[in-house]
């Protein structure tokens, strides 16, 4: 058994820390993929029509993980609080709430002046799909040799249990309002995303986006399946499987408005 008073010992540590930041990071794009094909296609569609031996690979890779984590889990005396045990006043909640709204904005004042109107081409592509006052209103950010960073209230989040926080840094884009800041170079898949976000702003508002987001976190514990999140995910999937098939994002966004699916 590892020891932090071995100075050798120390070095495999942060080793093993680094290769579990790089494995949650896997997962966390493994959970985006399938839940993306859970909301296309029923249990019952992949049951009948998936490739049996990809299905299988799929069971067996889940369950191992599964068998692996739940080992590790079994061995943790109370070290972290299981959040789904957390009890969130309605106090903290709104708390949350302001503070994830005044993130937001602040995040917008600061990289709005850096930010750059979409080019022709993009402009061209995602006609069909958003307005010309929303393509010619959003400003994109290309960062170079940095990354947005978390806020300082996921320590505090974390402290109480929360610890399937999304990590910023390591997410392709971030919508702030009306600026999409991209840690990587700019995808139109990834654009697409960050522009449903924008659409999302835009009919919400700033201050109900934040509650909205921050009361279904609370419910479900995961930002991937966050409604406003899940709902640009399905978006920009069909996108991607069909760039020629137009729909207007605002509409798919004002239904589900509509329909209390926010």
């Amino acid at each position: 058994m590892y020891s932090w008073e071995d100075s050798e010992d120390r070095v495999a540590i942060v080793q093993m820390n680094a290769e579990l930041r790089h494995a949650q990071l896997e997962l966390l794009s493994a959970q985006c993929a399938t839940h993306r094909l859970r909301l296309r296609f029923s249990n019952e569609d992949l049951a009948r029509y998936a490739q049996r031996d990809i299905l299988r690979k799929a069971f067996e890779a889940a369950s191992g993980l599964h068998e692996y984590y739940s080992a590790i889990h079994q061995l943790l005396s109370g070290g972290e609080a299981d959040v789904n045990g957390i009890v969130v006043s309605d106090d903290k909640a709104k708390e949350a709430i302001g503070l994830v709204a005044t993130y937001l904005q602040k995040e917008r004042e600061r990289y709005y002046p850096l930010g750059k109107a979409l080019d022709t081409r993009h402009k061209l592509m995602l006609q069909p799909f958003f307005s010309a006052g929303m393509l010619e209103k959003v400003r994109v950010v290309e960062l170079f040799g940095e990354r947005v960073s978390n806020p300082s209230f996921f320590t505090e989040a974390k402290a109480l249990g929360f610890t399937n926080l999304p990590e910023l840094t390591h997410m392709p884009s971030l919508t702030f309002i009306d600026v999409i800041v991209f840690n990587e170079q700019i995808t139109t898949q990834a654009l697409f995303h960050g522009l449903v976000h924008a659409v999302q702003f835009q009919i919400l508002g700033p201050q109900h986006y934040a509650e909205t987001f921050v009361r279904a976190f609370l419910r479900t514990h995961s930002h991937v399946t966050v409604p406003l999140e899940s709902h640009a995910f399905a978006l920009d999937a069909r996108f991607a499987a069909n760039p020629a098939e137009s729909f207007s994002v605002e509409e798919k966004v004002r239904m589900w408005v509509r329909e209390g699916r926010y």
